[in-house]
C-alpha cells in the first residue's frame, strides 16, 4: 500500500479522529473509505467535463438517447 500525504482543514480532522475513537477504527481505514466512495463520482465528472468540452469544440457529437437505446435493443420507459 502507497503512503499519501495529506493536510486536512481542522474541523474535518477534528471528525475524523472523533468517528475513529467512537468506532475503534483508525483514521486511515475511514480516510481509504471516503475516498472510495467519492472517486467514481469524480472520475465521471472529469470524464464528463472533458466530453462537454470536446462537444462545444466541435470535435465529438453527443448521440441521442434513442438511438443508443436503439442500437443495444432497449425499450423506452415512456
Amino acid at each position: 500500500m502507497k503512503s499519501v500525504a495529506l493536510r486536512l482543514p481542522e474541523e474535518v480532522a477534528q471528525r475524523l479522529q472523533r468517528l475513529a475513537d467512537r468506532t475503534g477504527r483508525s483514521k486511515t481505514f475511514y480516510m481509504i473509505e471516503a475516498i472510495r466512495e467519492h472517486l467514481e463520482d469524480l472520475e465521471d465528472l472529469y470524464l464528463a467535463e472533458q466530453r462537454l468540452i470536446e462537444i462545444q469544440a466541435g470535435r465529438s457529437q453527443a448521440v441521442p438517447l434513442e438511438e443508443v437505446m436503439a442500437r443495444y435493443g432497449l425499450e423506452s420507459r415512456d
